[in-house]
């Protein structure tokens, strides 16, 4: 293929699916203070947990026919599919006057739809883009998620009220209700973008949804010990998007009258969206391995560093966020495409479901587990737990890599 045939990889499609995703990260990080509402319901930092992983359990069990049906109607329509749901759900919490078996449904089909959602962009992503260039177009669109990470959780501060003068009895069911409409909205808009978007050839090119066809399409095409990064990365997630909120509720942590989450936000995704811009590259250039045991170091370094934020130095949370946000912009995009990597082009589908199963699950074991250590220990006991894990999965994954290496040369 000549320069002149080479397909690009920053078209008007792509940039219609990076504003698509950029626009639904808002709404779903806007959800970051779902903790809160939990609370305000009259939950604890334990039932934060367990409502937060147990929802997860939904969204992680359909993920075998999100991958099918992905291959079956194709990544763009799924996509839109998702959007739907998650407007659905967000504006459903409506419904809730107190803590009752139905938040479980509503926060398992938020992250359904989130999970519909990321599968599909991811899977649209690896169909169009040049395959030489695929980590970094994953890594380029993540940038898109990011840009919304800097405005969701900010967004939704405004919109609750923050600090020493808004705890969470000073506030209002009146603001819980305009974050859920705003999330709702905001994961609507996007869908005009999707309409625009070119369909990927290969549409329609598998047609089974059975959840044999998926186990036997994941034996086949097997992409190895990255899947324990995938769930380990997950566990690591449950600290900006689910306690986060409650740690700095319960310090406080409080700059004049203002929660630091904003700056938590700022510095978590800004950053983290300068590496990755800056270095989206950078795993096709030097090896997807080594970045990704770098992005692991770090955020496991980020996750020890909690312990040094304190009332009295509220300022530090800025040294977990750009340590964590660097961790975040160098592995997510690194971990899925090598995670995708196996699978061809068709089946697409189920690599990129099968990797966020895997984060699925890191969710689904990681909240309830760390939100038990939270209450009995304390938040520093907790983000080192997760630091912990970081290490421990990282030598496991160096020493498979390497045993993978030697046995196979050539890879």
């Amino acid at each position: 293929m000549t320069a002149v045939d080479t397909p690009r990889l920053y078209d008007r499609n792509f940039m219609l699916a990076l504003a698509s995703q950029m626009c639904f990260v808002i709404a779903n990080t806007l959800m970051a203070h779902y903790s809160r509402w939990i609370e305000f319901l009259g939950g604890g930092l334990g039932q934060v947990g367990l409502i937060m992983g147990a929802s997860a359990t939904l969204g992680l069990l359909l993920r075998p026919w999100i991958a099918q049906w992905i291959n079956r109607l194709g990544a763009r329509l799924m996509w839109l599919i998702g959007y739907l749901l998650f407007a659905a759900s967000a504006f459903s919490n409506l419904l809730l006057d107190d803590l009752n078996p139905l938040i479980y449904l509503i926060r398992a089909l938020q992250l359904l739809a989130a999970a519909i959602v990321f599968a599909s962009g991811l899977t649209y992503i690896s169909q169009t883009a040049p395959e030489h260039r695929r980590t970094e177009a994953i890594g380029v669109l993540g940038a898109g998620g990011f840009f919304g990470m800097l405005i969701g959780p900010y967004l939704g501060d405004l919109i609750l009220g923050s600090g020493a003068d808004a705890a969470m009895v000073a506030r209002q069911r009146s603001d819980f209700v305009w974050l859920f409409i705003s999330a709702s909205l905001a994961s609507l808009l996007p869908t005009i973008f999707l309409i625009l978007m070119r369909t990927p050839g290969s549409v329609g090119t598998r047609r089974s949804v059975k959840l044999s066809d998926f186990v036997s399409t994941t034996i086949r095409y097997w992409p190895g010990s990255v899947l324990l990064i995938d769930f380990i990365f997950g566990i690591c997630m449950t600290a900006p998007f689910i306690f986060v909120a409650s740690f700095i509720d319960s310090e406080p942590l409080v700059i004049g009258k203002h929660s630091v989450i904003g700056i938590f936000f700022i510095c978590y995704a800004g950053w983290g969206v300068t590496v990755r811009l800056a270095l989206g590259n950078l795993p096709d250039r030097v090896g997807p391995h080594k970045i990704l045991v770098i992005g692991t170091a770090l955020m496991a370094i980020g996750m020890f560093s909690y312990a040094i934020v304190s009332a009295q130095h509220p300022w530090l949370i800025v040294i977990p966020a750009l340590l964590t946000g660097t961790g975040h912009g160098l592995m997510f995009h690194t971990m899925t495409s090598l995670t995708i990597q196996p699978f061809p082009m068709e089946v697409r589908g189920t690599g990129s479901a099968l990797a966020m199963m895997m984060l699925d699950l890191g969710t689904l074991v990681g909240a309830p587990a760390l939100g038990y250590v939270g209450d009995r220990f304390g938040y520093a006991s907790m983000f080192a737990t997760v630091g912990s894990i970081c290490v421990v999965g990282m030598g496991i994954y160096v020493w498979r890599d390497a045993a993978v290496r030697l046995a196979n040369p050539s890879s």
